[in-house]
């Protein structure tokens, strides 16, 4: 018991330290460098649906909640500062995003559409720059920041450790469950008994269970925590390539890591097939060995992020009609999307783990001649 309140009070130290960080600010835009950015009246802009959406999906150095008085030309931006971390030729640079934000400049860098730039406009090079011979025009800079998908997946992990020590506590003491393991362990037992179990040797269960559970859990958290709409959710965390990528990559390493002899013998020399057909059929397997986490990482981040762009398409409705009839067909139906959403969490998350148990079976299976 003191352990584990040892380990919530270190938890909740951490948390409060990372609040402290984004602190809760109020900008108001004056004294940039650019005048033209503002004007002696305020201009009321269009409403652009494609940009309000990407700028909700999409990861940035800030979290942006409200702008009060939009249509001034003060108007004030209610956001969370997050912490910019950049290293460049001059050495490591850290600040709050807030002194970037809203056109401000500060060591040499601003933030347009949520993203940290350098002041002269310019991102920082890429490989094709290098490519090119441009490297010298860039200005080369790295971008460590804590942005607003990294908050979320701190604060994912120390809710998915929270929960499973308490699942974990709850055994130590009793095998019968109570509280959160009684609501945890049939998804537990399901993902053993209907996906893992089908698809792993039955001896080889036991070793990848942990690995299967972690990543059904963080998907299903992360895809949850996203149907949040307000801070400190509703980041497109499982939404953002990266973050898939990572995941699909990691089941890759295990699956070949794991693999037996069987495995890449079937896969590079078959064994009963004609030379020639070898010879076509291993660049052919070879492929599949990316392929398949390629198709695990499209996958989940093609369907999160469709179904938060389709709801947002929906609530657009309502500014580009600008009307109450607008509201009455775009609110039920978004509403219903949404409620799809939570289904689709919890399916993606089945479909990611059951797909990476397939794999891992195929890998670790005894060959049968």
């Amino acid at each position: 018991m003191k352990q584990t309140s040892r380990i919530k009070s270190l938890v909740l130290m951490g948390l409060t330290m990372l609040i402290s960080f984004g602190v809760l600010a109020q900008h108001e835009e004056h004294g940039t460098n650019n005048e033209e950015l503002h004007t002696e009246k305020a201009e009321v802009q269009e409403f652009n649906p494609v940009k309000t959406i990407m700028d909700h999906i999409k990861d940035a150095n800030e979290w942006h909640i409200i702008t009060l008085d939009e249509e001034s030309t003060h108007p004030q931006h209610v956001s969370v500062s997050l912490p910019v971390i950049i290293y460049d030729e001059e050495g490591l640079k850290v600040f709050m995003s807030s002194k970037i934000a809203h056109g401000h400049e500060h060591q040499g860098y601003t933030m347009v559409d949520g993203s940290v730039v350098s002041v002269d406009g310019k991102k920082k090079a890429d490989m094709f720059d290098v490519v090119k011979g441009e490297l010298s025009t860039k200005k080369l800079f790295y971008d460590l920041s804590i942005t607003k998908n990294v908050t979320t997946l701190i604060l994912l992990l120390v809710i998915l450790f929270l929960v499973m020590m308490k699942v974990a506590n709850n055994y130590k003491k009793d095998l019968v469950p109570r509280g959160t393991a009684k609501f945890l362990e049939p998804i537990i037992v399901f993902v053993r008994d209907d996906i893992a179990k089908p698809n792993i040797d039955a001896k080889y269960v036991n070793k990848f269970m942990p690995f299967l559970l972690s990543v059904f859990f963080f998907v299903w958290f992360a895809n949850m925590m996203g149907l949040v709409p307000f801070m400190p959710f509703g980041a497109n965390v499982t939404g953002n390539i990266a973050v898939t990528f990572v995941l699909a990559l990691i089941t890759m390493i295990i699956v070949n890591v794991n693999g037996n002899k069987g495995y890449w013998q079937h896969m590079l020399w078959m064994p009963g097939v004609p030379v020639p057909v070898k010879l076509l059929l291993a660049p052919i397997e070879l492929v599949g060995v990316v392929a398949k986490p390629f198709a695990l990482m499209i996958r989940l981040f093609a369907n999160i992020m469709a179904g938060h762009i389709v709801v947002l398409s929906l609530i657009g409705i309502i500014f580009i009609f600008k009307s109450v009839g607008g509201a009455f067909m775009a609110i039920p139906l978004a509403l219903f999307i949404s409620v799809l959403e939570i289904l689709v969490a919890f399916l993606q998350a089945f479909v990611f783990t059951m797909l990476a148990a397939l794999f891992i079976g195929t890998s670790t299976a005894e060959a049968h001649h």
